[in-house]
């Protein structure tokens, strides 16, 4: 069972999630037309893939510049930074998410685990545009592994409500948040994508899964 008393903090871990999901969703952005990228995104209401991109980049520039005023992060922050950028050309926007994607890493090492949150967040809101274009897998691929990886860190260190995952599609169940010390955890069987639909707060587009013992907003690290 993965615990996070048993793994030390890889700090590559975060620029890695980061770098693999940029070498699948930089390509996939570039070959969508400008209509695209007007699309709702469901995850996310009331902002388009544009917005949802230009809030990643922009948070990924404020880690590379190391740009933390009061406030950073908020939803004001967050739309202020999508109004700076709503002048600039689609590619514009997909240049400076591909240039956070591979810069903010070696930052995010050296915070020693501070900004870890950023990188999941990043990959769960590329998981949102993926989603939007019908892409398969939204919440999986080839970062899920670090993504999941993560995932047990944040909720543990969150102080999270307990819960025992039995994942269909990963060998080893997964503990995450808190440790338990009397009574025992929650307990989840399904899909890992849905696992981290639930924890991120996104729509579960009739997903097939079990959950006991907390309810399926109480997981929401995002929210």
């Amino acid at each position: 069972m993965t615990d996070v008393h048993e793994v030390t903090r890889d700090p590559e871990l975060p620029g890695r999630l980061l770098a693999t999901e940029r070498d699948t969703l930089v390509p996939l952005l570039r070959s969508r037309p400008d209509a695209d990228f007007a699309l709702p995104a469901a995850a996310c209401p009331g902002w388009s893939v544009r917005d949802v991109l230009a809030h990643c980049s922009a948070a990924l520039m404020r880690v590379v510049e190391s740009r933390f005023g009061e406030g950073v992060f908020s939803p004001e922050s967050n739309d202020r930074d999508i109004a700076e950028r709503a002048q600039w050309t689609n590619a514009r926007v997909v240049d400076e998410l591909e240039r956070g994607m591979t810069e903010a890493g070696p930052v995010i090492a050296r915070a020693g685990g501070a900004l870890d949150m950023v990188a999941l967040g990043e990959w769960v809101h590329a998981g949102d545009v993926r989603e939007v274009f019908g892409e398969p897998g939204a919440y999986a691929g080839a970062g899920l592994p670090d993504a999941l990886t993560l995932l047990v860190r944040v909720t543990r260190e969150k102080r999270h409500v307990p819960l025992h995952a039995d994942l269909d599609d990963v060998d080893e169940p997964l503990l995450l948040g808190a440790m338990a010390a009397d009574a025992p955890p929650a307990r989840y069987l399904g899909d890992a994508a849905t696992l981290v639909r639930l924890y991120a707060g996104r729509p579960l587009n009739g997903s097939r899964y079990e959950l006991a013992g907390v309810r399926e907003g109480e997981l929401n690290i995002f929210g």
